[in-house]
C-alpha cells in the first residue's frame, strides 16, 4: 500500500503537490477547485489554448453538475449563456411522443457546448486566478507513480529542454489515447469494452435548430438525431455502417437521410445549412478498473467512456474532478486519505450507472434498424412501455437527466 506521507525531493527539481495532464474538463475543473483551495498544482497540454477553446465536444450538462460548478464559482458564464432543456421527442413510424423529463424528475437540462466550458475554465484558471498551465508540451512522461515520490517530465516546446515536476500525486485527465492511462501496467489495469456494432456520423450544421428541443429518430433505415449546440449550429447524427467513410456522406445524402429519419406529421422542417464538421464515430464504451494506481488517479475518458448515446460523457468528466479534489484537498488539509483510497469505487459506482443506461438506451434507439427482429420486436416494446407507462418514465426521466446524483459530489 502506498504511504502518502510527502516527502523531501531534490532542489533540482521542482515539487508541487499535484500535476494534472490534460486540460480538458475534468482536468480543468479539479485544477480551479485546488486553486481555490490553495493546493498548489501545475496543469500540462499537449495541444494549444487555442485549439482546445475550439474542438468541438458535447454540449448538455446536467443539473447537478451545474449547481456543483456554481458552488465553486465556475458556472458563471455558464448560467448567463446556456439555454436549458426539459423536454426530449422521440419520432417513431412518422408519429411524434413528446417526453417532459423535467415534468416528471424536477431536473432539467443545461446546453452549453464543452468549447465555451472549457474557455471559461481557462480563463478563471490562468488568467483570473493566476494557474499554472503549460500548452503544447511535448512528450509527457509519467515516472515512479508506484512510489511516494511520483514525478512527470516533459519537453518545453519553446526551448526544446527537458523538465521534470516531482508532486505528490498524478491527475491523469489526457483522455483515452494519453500517457495517463498507458503508464497503467497491464496487470494492474482491467479493461471493460463494450462495441455496439454500429457507427454515427456526426456533424455540425451552420443552422439554427429545428426543434426546441433534442429529438431522437427510431426509423428502420437507422438512428438519427438533431441536438441543438447554440442559436445558429446544430448537432445531427445518422447511423452508419462502423468503419464507415465520411467522403460516402456528400451534402445532399446527408441532408436526405435526416430529412425522412426525423420526419413526423406535424414536425417542422429542418433546416439546411453548412455542415461544417462529419465524423464517423463507432459506438463503443470502456471502463477501467480501478481508476488509480499507486499515485496515478484518472478522471474522465482517461478512465472511462461512454458513447454520446445518452450525453453522459462530460457529466461524468464532472464527477471525478469534483470526487478527486475533494479527496486531494482532505489530504493536503488535513492528512486524512480516506477520499483517495475510496476514490475509484466511488467514481465506478456512477459510471456503472451510465454504462447500463447507455446499453439500455442504444438498444431502444438501435434496435429498430438491427435487421434482427427479435430485438426490433424488445426495442418497440420499450418504447411503447415509455410512452404509456408512469413507472417506465419515471425510471427513464431519472437516468436520463442523472437526477440521482443531484447534491454529491459536494
Amino acid at each position: 500500500m502506498i504511504d502518502f506521507s510527502p516527502t523531501p525531493v531534490p532542489s533540482s527539481e521542482r515539487r508541487v503537490p499535484v500535476v494534472i495532464v490534460g486540460a480538458g474538463p475534468a482536468g480543468l475543473t479539479l485544477a480551479n477547485v485546488l486553486r481555490d483551495a490553495s493546493v498548489d498544482c501545475v496543469v500540462l497540454e499537449a495541444e494549444s489554448r487555442e485549439f482546445i477553446e475550439r474542438r468541438p465536444r458535447a454540449g448538455f450538462l446536467e443539473e447537478w453538475a451545474v449547481r456543483a460548478l456554481e458552488r465553486h464559482g465556475l458556472a458563471g458564464g455558464l448560467l448567463e449563456r446556456a439555454t436549458t432543456h426539459s423536454t426530449c421527442e422521440f419520432r417513431v413510424e412518422g408519429e411524434r411522443h413528446r417526453f417532459p423529463y423535467t415534468e416528471i424528475s424536477g431536473h432539467h437540462h443545461f446546453v452549453y457546448p464543452q468549447p465555451l466550458l472549457v474557455t471559461d475554465l481557462v480563463r478563471e484558471y490562468a488568467d483570473v486566478r493566476g494557474g499554472d498551465i503549460r500548452f503544447e508540451v511535448r512528450d509527457v512522461e509519467l515516472h515512479d507513480i508506484d512510489t511516494e515520490r511520483p514525478s512527470v517530465s516533459y519537453t518545453d516546446p519553446d526551448s526544446g529542454v527537458r523538465r521534470r515536476i516531482a508532486c505528490d500525486v498524478v491527475a491523469g485527465c489526457d483522455g483515452g489515447r494519453g500517457v495517463s492511462r498507458a503508464a497503467l501496467p497491464p496487470e494492474r489495469a482491467h479493461l471493460a469494452r463494450l462495441d455496439y456494432g454500429v457507427a454515427w456520423l456526426a456533424l455540425l450544421a451552420e443552422a439554427p435548430p429545428s426543434s426546441d428541443c433534442v429529438v431522437f429518430g427510431v426509423h428502420p433505415r437507422g438512428f438519427a438525431a438533431h441536438m441543438a449546440r447554440g442559436p445558429q449550429v446544430t448537432r445531427y447524427y445518422l447511423q452508419c455502417p462502423p468503419g464507415d467513410d465520411p467522403d460516402n456522406w456528400p451534402d445532399e445524402r446527408v441532408w436526405s437521410e435526416l430529412h425522412m429519419r426525423l420526419s413526423a406529421a406535424g414536425a417542422a422542417p429542418l433546416t439546411e445549412g453548412r455542415l461544417i464538421e462529419k465524423r464517423v464515430l463507432d459506438m463503443h464504451n470502456y471502463v477501467v478498473q480501478p481508476m488509480a494506481y499507486g499515485r496515478l488517479f484518472l478522471a474522465g475518458d482517461a478512465a472511462h467512456l461512454v458513447a454520446p448515446i445518452a450525453a453522459k460523457g462530460m457529466n461524468l468528466a464532472l464527477h471525478d474532478a469534483l470526487l478527486l479534489a475533494d479527496a486531494l484537498i482532505a489530504y493536503h488539509s488535513t492528512g486524512r486519505t480516506g477520499g483517495l483510497r475510496g476514490y475509484s469505487a466511488a467514481c465506478l459506482r456512477r459510471v456503472w450507472e451510465y454504462q447500463e443506461f447507455s446499453e439500455w438506451f442504444s438498444e431502444l434507439l438501435h434496435g429498430p434498424s438491427s435487421g434482427d427482429p427479435f430485438r426490433a420486436g424488445n426495442a418497440t416494446a420499450r418504447l411503447r412501455r415509455l410512452f404509456h407507462s408512469p413507472a417506465a418514465a419515471a425510471a427513464f426521466a431519472e437516468s436520463y437527466i442523472g437526477s440521482t446524483a443531484i447534491g454529491n459530489p459536494r
